[in-house]
């Protein structure tokens, strides 16, 4: 039997926010690797009974993919379960090319972010007309270097919305390089920790001068969001620049303006 590995983005953690075709390939699947270390084993739950389910958590890379290739050859459908979406962060190119080289078939099913999730979970929003039309997803440099001209303090330059994953121990490093970027002590920030998480989600609103403070008090230490955003606390704001697209004075191809 040839099979063929799906790499399906398990979201953020509710395991509700599958997709329905991620869904739909764990019930059928023969064997499921998934990221214990980051995935709700109740994504897990919806495979058949049968199923061979393996943690990752304790595998290196060359043990996941020979994983993989054994089970295809066993299986017609095999899951690599991953956190969020494959293609962020997810070292989805650095497993797919042994499949590749193996001749084993493959494809990927994307999933809901941990940006989005935590931006839903707060009832914000990541772009607002006129404020910012620009979202940037990235991290602090750790024992990950950044590449040349991706360092914090440029990106946060520009002013956009900054979903910082990877960096909630690096917190300290996030308040130098936004400062040194002109954003304000004041500048408003959210952290959300396991967003999406029956029971377990913490929501962390303060700004740059306070928010490591309000982490350590909330012991938030792992698996958090970071957002640093123009948009944020908009819903207070008294006014607000229209978006043309719903505007009764702006024409579009579906709809004529009004006087």
């Amino acid at each position: 039997m040839s099979g063929k590995i799906w790499f399906v983005g398990a979201g953020p953690g509710d395991p509700d926010l599958l997709t329905v075709k991620g869904r739909g390939l764990i019930e059928e699947a023969g064997a499921i690797l998934f990221a214990g270390s980051l995935v709700d084993r109740a994504a897990t739950l919806f495979a058949p009974q049968g199923c061979e389910i393996r943690d990752s958590k304790d595998m290196t890379l060359e043990e996941m993919t020979a994983w993989l290739i054994d089970q295809a050859g066993r299986h017609a459908t095999v899951v690599r379960l991953q956190t969020g979406d494959p293609g962020l962060y997810g070292a989805l190119i650095e497993m797919t090319r042994p499949l590749t080289a193996a001749g084993v078939d493959w494809a990927v099913v994307p999933g809901v972010s941990s940006a989005m999730a935590a931006m839903a979970a707060a009832g914000e929003t990541l772009t607002l007309p006129e404020v910012t039309q620009t979202v940037i997803l990235t991290r602090v440099a750790g024992r990950t270097p950044m590449p040349p001209g991706e360092d914090l303090e440029s990106l946060a330059a520009h002013g956009a919305t900054l979903c910082i994953y990877l960096s909630i121990t690096l917190l300290h490093k996030v308040q130098e390089a936004l400062l040194a970027a002109g954003w304000s002590e004041d500048a408003p920030i959210l952290v959300v920790q396991k967003a999406s998480w029956p029971g377990e989600e913490k929501i962390v609103r303060g700004t740059l001068k306070d928010i490591k403070r309000k982490c350590q008090d909330e012991k938030i230490a792992s698996q958090a969001m970071i957002v640093a955003s123009p948009t944020l606390g908009a819903a207070d704001w008294a006014d607000l620049a229209r978006s043309k697209l719903y505007d009764p004075t702006f024409t579009h191809r579906f709809r004529r303006a009004s006087e």
